[in-house]
């Protein structure tokens, strides 16, 4: 499928899936994907680091240790032997034997389930050689018009945009900037994505204005509860910017309450 981030050209306000449907099942595995179009995903957001073999796997932090059977980095292990770990037992034993997947498998899964991918790059030792294997990938997969590719570091997507022609990109900021607008311009960005506590209405205004799509991350419902329970309700002004227009790409990692929030309050 065709991602188009921008709700008045798709047609569509977006459901993202942050790092699949990770509140019920692994983080960047194929079942977290599954998972998200079950509860009504439009788009996941995924991360991708290299291994020593220069393959591209999914996985959010450079160490193994965190979500998968293995010790140390990724980098230091070839394909094959990240292929022998397991990625699921961590989070349940209804996952267990779940494997880290190469990112040409996401495409795969995520064009047979008719979801869109954010490709976030979390490769931080070669992300020269990180991107020129993206463009390979891509190619491979003819999944150019499929994906965004994202990241906290602006230069890099200036770098995706030169070395991958047609790529489209996505700005990741967890700061407000004095013109996001002019930002995005200048990065060429398709995108912005901003966190839910530094959102502004009026910068959304000005990056719509500039043909850029707004994406905003939500924290998971219990963190919202635990803010609202003191008088701080992080969740309305998010609610009042989807019911104007503001926000085309609503993220999270329960896909089931950020889709239960964009089918009740983004305008039809």
């Amino acid at each position: 499928m065709s991602y188009i981030p921008l709700a008045s050209a798709a047609g569509r306000f977006h459901v993202c899936a942050h790092r699949g449907h990770s509140i019920g099942a692994p983080e960047n595995t194929l079942p977290a994907l599954e998972a998200a179009v079950r509860h009504g995903a439009s788009v996941a957001e995924i991360d991708v680091v290299l291994t020593r073999d220069d393959e591209i796997v999914l996985l959010h932090d450079e160490i193994l240790d965190r979500t998968t059977t293995g010790k140390g980095r990724a980098a230091a292990l070839d394909l094959a032997a990240i292929r022998q770990l397991d990625a699921g037992a961590w989070f349940g034993p209804q996952f267990a034997g779940t494997r880290v997947p190469t990112l040409a498998e996401a495409l795969a899964t995520a064009r047979r389930l008719g979801l869109g991918l954010l490709v976030e790059i979390k490769e931080r030792q070669r992300v020269g050689r990180m991107i020129e294997r993206l463009g390979e990938v891509l190619a491979a997969q003819k999944a150019l018009d499929d994906v965004l590719v994202i990241s906290f570091d602006h230069v890099s997507l200036v770098a995706v945009r030169e070395c991958i022609p047609g790529a489209r990109t996505e700005l990741i900021t967890h700061a407000r900037h004095v013109d996001a607008a002019g930002l995005a311009r200048r990065a060429g960005a398709a995108s912005v994505a901003i966190e839910a506590d530094m959102f502004h209405a009026d910068e959304a205004r000005a990056l719509h204005a500039a043909g850029v799509a707004v994406r905003v991350t939500l924290p998971r419902p219990e963190k919202i509860a635990a803010r609202r329970a003191y008088g701080l309700d992080i969740e309305a002004p998010i609610v009042a910017a989807l019911r104007e227009g503001l926000v085309d790409v609503l993220a999270g990692d329960d896909t089931r309450a950020i889709a239960a929030l964009v089918r009740d309050h983004a305008p039809r």
